[in-house]
């Protein structure tokens, strides 16, 4: 490669997306909060049910990004630095809500009242809608035509998150959450100041993208299996600091890999195009279609596509006013509460259960990490699988989120028995189906209801995951838990969360329900974008 080439490399959509799956790799603190649930908890003195409107404090941060989406619609428009002023922004707020909170337990100031901690906590949450907004739709801007498998790629890196943070947590900061809790104060923003200047839109459109978003996802894959052997073998083996920091090591080294693939998709596709410029002028008497041709095919598409649009109620590139006028986004609304706020309630009581149910402090935080590995397959696997079966099959996308919501439902009732590794079973089954329907729901807004306002749309569904985060939580788990508690705020048993999860179930069911609604309703609608792309491919 000649450096004077290099910067070329640099400027390419290939390292804007490596760019953006490692600001993912730090931005998924929030599913980390089991870690230092436990000492925010004693520190200042809160019962089960004011933890939990701590945590839902946590999930409407995360998932009311709203501003976040409608900035990055409006930045993207007009200039150029769009991504980069989102990022920036999350990065202010990360460190301002974590220090805080830092500070709040390390005793640097007393008790703050609960609505101040909860503010704290909303402050470093929101931050994270930021840097999953930029990512994200940078992503799908750059690869409209595999928006699934991009949106599982990045949607996928942030699941792995948690478990990467805690791999960092076991290696330095080992049984020291009050460190953690600094950690994340510094960390997150720095990595997001660092490569946020690579993150940006690029309108180009290469032959082989399918090839190398597979390689992607194969690494994604590597990345997986790699921290869940760490995990298994720290369950069974006491790992000793140096054997840490090696396997530490070895997993930044598979992530600094991810720059070798884009450089090679880069270097092949500028290669390709700089060979077909010298025959472009020959290319286009021979071969190009004449402008006339080519008008009317686009506008008999065109047209098609409208007249299927219309009839369906859709449109191309709804602005949010338009969105939430149909029922298409309502339907999606109820299935996004039900699912990813029942899987929202369960993350965030892991250690709670892990407690009632006699699970060491060791195994809890295995257990968070194994969420993430979960949560990774859901989102990976959904947006991979979703894709593949639409190109090749034509199943409309939204029938995958009525499965997964209908496992999702096994998985708490499996949670609920409190048999001998239940949790363990349970938290596969909803870890999956819940980080599946984070990638789920960004795509099919981005084809139901258009691109060109896709930040501020599907932000603006996703604030269904902390309304049912706060039904469940603490309506639910909190009230049930607090109920069945004996002196000092502690329960021990099955029926601490039985009846919790038995609801939870219900409520699956019942957005599953809901989504096969919306399967119905847009079945026609995917047809006709199969139709489309075939067209276009050809």
């Amino acid at each position: 490669m000649e450096f004077a080439n290099f910067s070329l490399y640099l400027n390419s959509k290939w390292v804007s997306t490596v760019a953006s799956i490692w600001i993912q790799c730090t931005s998924g603190s929030l599913y980390t909060f089991s870690i230092y649930s436990q000492t925010l908890k004693s520190t200042q003195h809160y019962d089960q049910s004011t933890l939990d409107l701590v945590s839902v404090s946590k999930d409407i941060g995360i998932n009311a990004g709203v501003v976040s989406g409608l900035l990055y619609d409006f930045l993207a428009r007009t200039t150029t630095t769009g991504p980069w002023i989102v990022h920036f922004l999350g990065s202010a707020q990360c460190f301002l809500g974590y220090f805080l909170m830092w500070a709040a337990v390390a005793g640097l100031f007393p008790p703050v009242p609960v609505p101040v901690m909860c503010l704290f906590m909303f402050v470093a949450a929101h931050a994270q809608s930021f840097f999953n907004t930029s990512n994200v739709v940078t992503g799908v801007h750059n690869f409209p035509h595999n928006t699934g498998t991009i949106v599982g790629i990045l949607k996928g890196f942030l699941g792995l998150s948690g478990a990467i943070l805690i791999q960092v947590y076991r290696t330095i900061f080992n049984n020291k959450p009050m460190s953690y809790l600094l950690m994340l104060a510094l960390l997150p923003p720095l990595n997001t100041l660092l490569l946020m200047w690579f993150v940006r839109i690029h309108s180009t459109r290469e032959d082989e993208e399918r090839k190398y978003l597979n390689i992607f996802s194969l690494m994604a894959l590597v990345v997986a299996a790699y921290l869940m052997v760490d995990i298994i073998l720290g369950n069974i083996f006491s790992l000793q600091p140096l054997v840490r920091i090696v396997i530490f090591v070895g997993l930044l080294l598979l992530l600094a890999s991810l720059i070798c693939i884009a450089f090679k998709a880069h270097e092949k596709s500028y290669g390709r195009r700089s060979s077909e410029n010298l025959l472009d002028e020959r290319s286009q008497l021979i071969a190009e279609p004449s402008p006339l041709d080519t008008t009317e095919k686009l506008d008999a598409m065109q047209d098609s596509s409208n007249s299927q649009r219309t009839n369906l109620q859709l449109g191309e590139n709804m602005n949010i006013f338009q969105a939430v006028k149909t029922v298409n986004f309502w339907i999606l609304f109820i299935s996004i509460a039900c699912g990813m706020g029942s899987g929202l309630a369960t993350v965030n009581n892991l250690g709670q259960i892990g407690e009632s149910l006699g699970y060491t402090s060791h195994e809890t935080s295995s257990l968070v990490s194994l969420w993430s590995i979960w949560n990774f397959l859901g989102r990976f696997g959904a947006g991979y699988m979703s894709d593949y079966y639409l190109h090749t099959r034509g199943w409309a996308r939204p029938l995958f989120m009525v499965i997964t919501l209908m496992i999702m439902s096994i998985g708490h009732a499996v949670i609920s028995s409190g048999l001998p590794g239940s949790l363990y079973a349970g938290s596969v089954l909803v870890g999956i189906c819940y980080g599946s329907q984070w990638s789920l729901m960004p795509t099919i807004t981005s084809e139901i209801f258009g691109v060109g306002n896709m930040g501020s749309i599907f932000n603006t569904i996703s604030i269904a995951s902390p309304v049912g985060s706060y039904i469940f939580s603490v309506r639910v788990v909190g009230y049930v838990y607090d109920k069945e508690a004996s002196e000092g705020n502690t329960c021990i048993g099955t029926h601490c969360f039985m009846i919790s999860f038995l609801i939870m179930a219900s409520a699956t069911i019942l957005g599953s329900l809901t989504a096969l609604g919306l399967f119905l309703r847009t079945k026609n609608f995917y047809d006709q974008v199969i139709v489309r792309r075939i067209q276009n491919i050809q």
